[in-house]
């Protein structure tokens, strides 16, 4: 059997659908996977993916809740508003200073697609926007088939002995990816899959590789 798909399905069985990315006013979506509805959801999760970098999702949904207060989870609101404001309100995600950069310039670059579907290219030549990134926008924004890779991901593969330490991002993601596609044939079941499994790994490493030595009583090294 295919290990990778058997994680996945491992992981699904013992914590459930995650419905992931949460909306503001929402929250979690479980086994409803028509989100984002509409343009103002997308954005959000595109927001909330430069928001997220180098800091917890907790942190994250407090700076989203301030903007919510606001009435500024959408581009133009955000454009408009005074850049001392926009700092606080995001301030909870840490680095609010760069973050602020980075989200003005993403609005440009928003605004100019006119409602289009950005390419991952097009997003990497966006200031602040690295792999990690783009593949959470095209992925819970977009509902692209982009596996999201991230520390936990890494983390999970080392100890199961898949990677090591000098595996590349882009060697991760591919890897994953062709593993479920050997599995998985419908386009719309593999993006569901895409998406539920990035959110299980998320909520795996929470439990097991948050902290050094990395998992400590992780169930799957017993199962793979």
């Amino acid at each position: 059997m295919n290990k990778i798909y058997n994680i996945y399905k491992i992981l699904y069985e013992n914590y459930g659908p995650q419905g992931w990315w949460p909306i503001t006013g929402y929250g979690y979506h479980k086994l409803d996977y028509s989100f984002p509805r509409e343009s103002n959801e997308i954005f959000e999760v595109c927001l909330g993916s430069i928001l997220t970098q180098n800091t917890t999702f907790a942190s994250v949904v407090k700076s989203l809740n301030n903007l919510h207060v606001k009435s500024a989870l959408h581009a133009d609101a955000i454009e408009s508003m005074d850049i001392d404001e926009l700092k606080e309100a995001i301030r909870p995600s840490g680095y609010f200073n760069q973050k602020t950069e980075y989200i003005l310039e993403f609005i440009k670059f928003y605004k100019s697609l006119k409602g289009a579907t950005p390419t991952r290219e097009a997003l990497l030549h966006v200031k602040g926007v690295g792999e990690e990134t783009a593949d959470s926008m095209l992925l819970y924004g977009y509902n692209k088939r982009e596996f999201k890779v991230d520390a936990y991901t890494k983390r999970l593969l080392i100890e199961l002995g898949f990677a090591d330490e000098k595996t590349k991002y882009s060697e991760i993601k591919s890897f994953m990816q062709s593993s479920l596609k050997e599995c998985v044939k419908d386009e719309k079941e593999l993006r569901i899959i895409y998406q539920e499994f990035h959110a299980l790994i998320v909520e795996h490493g929470k439990h097991f590789y948050s902290k050094k030595p990395y998992a400590k009583g992780c169930f799957l090294k017993d199962i793979i």
